[in-house]
């Protein structure tokens, strides 16, 4: 990850919120609620993989920008 500059601290902080959700997303271990009675979730585990699908897609997708603005670039 680079540091912020300018235009990019948005996506710099952005990034660094989303790859905190993702390790608890990954932390949550949804192969193992998986193994245990339904009645025993706490979570349905096949929400935390759409999740951890969708915060991985994110932080792929802040990358992309990152690397697309120029630096200096105020839109105008």
């Amino acid at each position: 990850m680079s540091a912020p500059n300018g235009e990019n601290e948005f996506l710099y902080e952005l990034k660094a919120e989303v790859e905190v959700e993702l390790t608890l997303a990954e932390a949550s271990r949804p192969e193992e609620a998986a193994d245990l009675p339904v009645t025993d979730w706490l979570f349905d585990p096949a929400d935390a993989e759409r999740e951890e699908i969708g915060l991985r897609g994110l932080v792929n997708a802040v990358e992309v920008l990152e690397k697309d603005v120029p630096l200096g670039d105020h839109g105008a």
